[in-house]
């Protein structure tokens, strides 16, 4: 784990903001010269605290009106029928996020489809159909007031 200073977290959360930030930029923000800012930035990226560039799409601009929260649980637990799953539900483009967690469910899957006719279709075509699914619980995004940002 690496130490970092407040110059360090002003840094991370200007990039959150603004990826494509100039370093000149972010170091005049920051009170750091240009190449200062660049080794900064180096150094943050080499420690493996970015895992890289993401392009943030709006679905609902895209044509993807819906988004609902499934919990599944697997009909048949073992380490074979958990990486069957994961693999047959990675390749479902609908699916956006997979999350293994503890608790009444074994996976929470967030799927964005067009409508909810569209979402059924999703529903019963692909996702009832991957391996050990057991019990479904569908809820529906009505609106989301916080988007994930920096920690």
């Amino acid at each position: 784990m690496i130490a970092l200073d407040e110059t360090d977290r002003a840094l991370i959360r200007a990039l959150a903001e603004d990826i494509h930030a100039s370093a000149g930029a972010l170091g005049r923000e920051t009170g750091l010269s240009q190449p200062a800012c660049w080794r900064r930035i180096r150094r943050l990226r080499d420690a493996g605290l970015f895992r890289g560039a993401r392009l943030d799409l709006d679905a609902q601009a895209l044509g993807f009106g819906v988004t609902v929260f499934l919990g599944v649980k697997l009909a048949t637990k073992g380490r074979v029928s958990l990486e069957d799953f994961e693999r047959a539900v990675a390749a479902i483009p609908e699916v956006q996020t997979v999350e293994h967690v503890l608790g009444a469910y074994d996976y929470r899957l967030r799927v964005v489809a067009r409508d909810i006719s569209d979402f059924e279709r999703v529903l019963r075509r692909r996702l009832m159909t991957l391996p050990g699914v057991g019990n479904l619980d569908a809820n529906v995004l009505l609106s989301e007031e916080r988007r994930p940002g920096p920690i």
